[in-house]
């Protein structure tokens, strides 16, 4: 007989945007169940590049210090390096402090961090669970699931109890959708009020739900190889860096790429438009070509081939069912925008959730995940390929290896030449920080024109939909450590703008929101109006120098309980008018 169990929201996939949107929802105390058909974190060295937006939402979650702490050294050089190999020409390089030297920028109280995926995954986890309300379930995959008026039911296989001795099982060819025929001890049914696809690029449950990719599904084939070569570094003199662009011959040919500091490195190849055969590819001569010399002790511990794509999902949202991370967009790694992508999308969708589960959430709130989240995935997709050109920039690097006068000259042009194209994918701030949501139906525009583009550089701006900005309070705290919990109206300029008759309509709706008093003239200068609305994930919702004439109408329009026009996602079927300040 099968175990039934019931949950807020279950999860698909124990990846980062899995075990974040179960920490994001625990920090809320909204209970929620992760499944996930693997036993433990894979130790594969992916994404390792914490933004200064992710780690602020670690400094919400209150695990920002534990990042920190999580293991990578403090005093490794941060540079870039373009050489021939770790043993031969040096082109130039970026040089960059280590973690531990830098300062947080004017622009957010973080700064980024270094953080592999398999030191960051293992402290998601644990941080998630010991919030009561999470559990997480590995060796439990989802076999098939059935969409119903009042949520969705799962049907999930325990691996470990179907399979002493085998815990894959015996892997159905696709996710069914409806009720089993078979249901026995093995299954449990779970019984959800949402669930949210966190299973990857190749996301069973988009695919059983028959949602496609818009995009480019190749842009080409590669391989990455894990490596063990302890003490590294004491074998070359290219000096400590975070990244070795390896050039050839015929250009970009590889990346050699630091994962804890010590003995642990991630080889890549750029790749090619064919698919590379594996069973003939001769792993160790690649690494020895990286590494210049024959006499460098490595071990060539893992072997994974992955394609390079272009792609975001075609919906986000399935009646109860929502699509994230990797499993809503696939880019290339350049930029490292992928699993920072990911959590921005369960932060957009954990105080959504809170909101429409606890009952303040207006009915049109959930449609607003794919509204903002799906044009923010173009955004990222679209800059991450951007910064892939440069590896493919033709140049004449024929010379690059030879000992002439020549080759000197051939390497001084290449590395001054790539050290210019290739800045934009080391300094992403302007990127990285710079998305907003232009046209979402529960952020009121003010008329004010977007900023100016600027992948390099990030302008805070309170703009409606922008992230708001950060500030040091006299107490020492951020601005930014307001936000998280309901809504938070920011007033500047004292309590004699009333603000009581919005205070009262939040009340009438149940939507918590606490007013805050800014008395600091470069902050009230930073926010540019008396007044700014943020919403629980940081994002400003409504700005103006007085409340405006209908102030439940905004409150109606944030919270989701206005349809929005379905020929534009930056209209919101009210009056608008009404929003106007007086």
């Amino acid at each position: 007989m099968a175990h039934t169990i019931e949950t807020s929201v279950l999860i698909v996939g124990a990846g980062p945007a899995g075990l974040a949107l179960a920490l994001d929802l625990g920090w809320r105390g909204i209970d929620c169940i992760v499944i996930d058909q693997q036993d433990e974190i894979s130790t594969l060295p992916r994404a390792a590049g914490l933004t200064w937006r992710t780690m602020e939402f670690c400094r919400r979650w209150g695990i920002a210090d534990r990042v920190y702490h999580a293991g990578f050294p403090r005093d490794y050089r941060m540079d870039i390096v373009y050489c021939t190999s770790l043993t031969g020409h040096e082109l130039e390089r970026e040089q960059y402090e280590p973690l531990g030297g830098r300062a947080a920028p004017p622009f957010s109280p973080q700064d980024r961090e270094r953080c592999p995926q398999l030191l960051f995954d293992p402290l998601l986890e644990k941080a998630a669970l010991e919030h009561p309300s999470v559990s997480i379930r590995r060796l439990h995959r989802l076999e098939s699931f059935e969409e119903t008026d009042g949520g969705v039911i799962a049907y999930v296989r325990n691996l470990k109890q179907n399979h002493a001795h085998d815990f894959t099982g015996d892997r159905p060819e696709t996710l069914g959708i409806g009720r089993p025929e078979t249901i026995d001890d093995t299954m449990t049914v779970i019984h959800a009020d949402y669930m949210v696809a966190c299973d990857g690029v190749d996301s069973s449950v988009r695919n059983a739900l028959g949602i496609g990719l818009d995009g480019t599904p190749l842009l080409n084939y590669t391989i990455s190889l894990l490596i063990h070569s302890p003490w590294l570094q004491r074998h070359h003199d290219m000096g400590e860096g975070e990244r070795y662009m390896l050039v050839g011959p015929t250009g970009i040919w590889g990346n050699l790429t630091v994962v804890d500091g010590r003995n642990e490195w991630r080889l890549s190849l750029t790749g090619s438009a064919q698919k590379i055969d594996l069973e003939n590819t001769d792993t160790s001569a690649i690494v020895r070509r990286c590494l210049g010399r024959d006499d460098i002790p490595f071990e060539v511990k893992a072997l994974s081939p992955w394609r390079r794509r272009e792609v975001v999902a075609s919906q986000l949202r399935h009646g109860r069912i929502f699509i994230a991370g990797d499993a809503a967009h696939a880019m290339s790694p350049t930029g490292g925008f992928g699993m920072n992508t990911s959590l921005q999308d369960v932060v957009d969708l954990g105080w959504k959730l809170e909101a429409v589960l606890t009952g303040w959430g207006g009915e049109h709130l959930l449609d607003t995940y794919d509204l903002e989240r799906r044009p923010v995935g173009k955004w990222f997709v679209s800059a991450a390929t951007s910064l892939f050109r440069p590896w493919l920039l033709k140049l004449d690097y024929s010379k690059i290896l030879d000992s002439t006068p020549d080759g000197e000259a051939t390497r001084c042009e290449v590395g001054k030449t790539l050290k210019e194209v290739m800045l934009p994918e080391w300094e992403i701030a302007g990127t990285a920080m710079g998305y907003r949501y232009e046209d979402s139906p529960i952020c009121v525009p003010d008329g004010t024109p977007p900023p100016d583009a600027d992948p390099v550089n990030y302008v805070q701006t309170s703009r409606p939909g922008s992230r708001a900005p950060h500030a040091w309070l006299g107490d020492g705290r951020s601005t930014l450590d307001l936000f998280g919990r309901g809504f938070v109206l920011l007033r500047f300029g004292g309590a004699d703008l009333d603000v009581s008759r919005l205070e009262a309509a939040a009340t009438r709706r149940g939507m918590p929101l606490h007013v805050v008093d800014i008395a600091d003239d470069t902050i009230a200068a930073l926010y540019e109006r008396r007044l700014t609305l943020v919403r629980p994930d940081g994002h400003s919702a409504w700005r103006g120098d007085s409340l405006p004439e209908d102030p439940q109408a905004l409150i109606d329009v944030v919270r989701g309980a206005r349809r929005p026009r379905t020929h534009s996602v930056s209209a919101v079927d009210t009056d608008q008018t009404a929003l106007a300040p007086l």
